[in-house]
């Protein structure tokens, strides 16, 4: 007998540093019809979507709003809730970052990252220095080619970005390149669009900022 296997589709986990606007509905209807289309071919579907409650400038715009962080992303998860319920979106789960389950589950996953070695016996995560151009806004760092000049600028933003090293942690991705590569090659893992298969090319992965 056949097991019964869950669809599983998610949303992007939306960053509330604002409130929802146009491309949040759209990419949450998308999801939401896809969702309907597996269930009306009589799959099991299950559709997550959520607020991403971290960051710098959730911080940020909280204080300048002169409430508390978790006071300020308890209304903003309000109004996407609100908003899914107006357009009838019909999510089985909504996850915010902030909730203890979520902080559980992600103390849990980092203690077994931690601990877990890499083929060759070296530690699958490990410090390291990474240096380059941030931008405060985006949260992200900028290649050269990304930046306008002249002033080093944010090509989004326009606004100056920083010079920044800081220690953060790194998975060793080039330890499974091999393993990786062998397994898209042969079918087994794969991967869609067809042009993202050259991410098993990357190497060490910022995992974790400090």
């Amino acid at each position: 007998m056949t097991e019964r296997r869950t669809w599983l589709l998610t949303t992007p986990i939306y960053y509330v540093n604002d409130v929802p606007h146009v491309g949040h509905a759209y990419t949450t209807i998308a999801a939401d019809t896809l969702t309907r289309a597996r269930r009306l071919q009589g799959k099991d579907a299950f559709l997550l979507t959520g607020t991403d409650e971290h960051g710098q400038n959730i911080e940020r715009i909280a204080r300048e709003k002169g409430v508390s962080t978790q006071q300020y992303c308890d209304q903003i998860a309000a109004v996407f809730r609100q908003l899914w319920d107006r357009l009838d979106i019909r999510y089985d789960r909504f996850i915010r970052t902030t909730e203890d389950v979520h902080v559980r589950g992600v103390l849990k996953l980092w203690g077994r990252l931690i601990e877990a070695k890499c083929p060759d016996g070296r530690d699958a995560i490990y410090k390291g220095t990474y240096a380059g151009w941030y931008c405060p806004r985006c949260e992200a760092f900028k290649d050269e080619e990304e930046l306008k000049q002249p002033g080093n600028l944010c090509a989004i933003h326009e606004r100056p970005c920083e010079w920044t090293e800081e220690e953060n942690f790194f998975f060793r991705l080039s330890a499974y390149e091999a393993w990786l590569r062998e397994e898209i090659v042969s079918g087994r893992l794969r991967i869609d669009p067809l042009h993202a298969r050259n991410l098993c090319e990357q190497v060490n992965l910022v995992f974790a900022r400090h």
